[in-house]
């Protein structure tokens, strides 16, 4: 790989996405050892030359030649571009280009709700802004697709029309239910609690992915509903802790799968 010399990446190091992708730059060699800094610890040098607000929502490269900076998807296209100019080439075409400064936009608003911090937060702190429109897109093709996924995983042993639309009612009113107890909230604690119960609905879809390619009979759909919903109880949990918002989260969860399992008690009883 070739050495983008002179440069450096200021990087959020809480986040596990952005320390990730920045180490694997410098052990691929796209990067030198000294090729990134932790936003937190920046040097005053360097604060000089950002724009300390876009870099909280945008990495920032910064070229120490020219003192140029970069920011988001233009930073990653120069470090990949240095190595592989094709890709950056192909990037840059207007379509793809598009396409992935949104996508880059929807993870880097939503990083803080899809990997929550314990850390305590301050001025220094890599947050990004609360961008209402990216949290709303998030939270909905976090229900879509939970929605397509678990819906096909019921029909490969439940017989039935509209699965797939059922389980996204249920997600609809679950939100809703949950929305119920967090009436006394500010409108981006609101949308970070919502964001965070999303991932963790997003990430039971994605671990029910590999179960599709299996064949589940009635006994063990229930088992690993089960594990799921058990999963989701505990990791809302855990996230609920860490953004200090009580058990109050959890009880109203708990309280709405207790009335669903109820629920379909008595339909397939009558």
């Amino acid at each position: 790989m070739k050495n983008l010399a002179n440069h450096s990446l200021l990087y959020d190091k809480d986040c596990p996405m952005c320390n990730a992708y920045s180490s694997a730059f410098i052990k691929c060699g796209m990067l030198g050892k000294e090729g990134r800094e932790n936003f937190s610890d920046m040097s005053e040098n360097n604060k000089l030359i950002i724009d300390y607000d876009r870099a909280k929502n945008e990495i920032a490269l910064i070229n120490h030649q020219n003192n140029e900076v970069a920011y988001g998807l233009d930073s990653l296209l120069l470090i990949i571009g240095n190595s592989f100019p094709f890709l950056e080439k192909v990037g840059r075409l207007q379509p793809v280009y598009w396409f992935f400064k949104k996508l880059y936009s929807l993870i880097s608003y939503n990083r803080k709700v899809i990997v929550p911090s314990s850390k305590i937060i301050d001025e220094k702190s890599c947050v990004p802004s609360f961008n209402l429109r990216y949290r709303v897109l998030y939270l909905i093709f976090a229900t879509l697709f939970s929605s397509f996924i678990f819906g096909k995983f019921l029909s490969q042993t439940f017989s039935g029309n509209l699965l797939t639309e059922k389980v996204f009612l249920l997600m609809m009113a679950l939100i809703f239910w949950q929305t119920l107890f967090k009436k006394g909230f500010s409108k981006e604690k609101y949308f970070e609690y919502i964001g965070n119960f999303m991932t963790v609905i997003l990430i039971s879809a994605l671990i029910t992915i590999p179960v599709l390619y299996l064949n589940f009979t009635i006994e063990s759909t229930y088992y690993f509903a089960a594990f799921l919903l058990l999963f989701i109880i505990f990791e809302n949990f855990r996230r609920s802790r860490i953004l200090q918002l009580g058990s109050k989260s959890t009880i109203s969860l708990v309280l709405f799968y207790l009335f669903v399992i109820v629920f379909s008690a008595v339909e397939s009883f009558y």
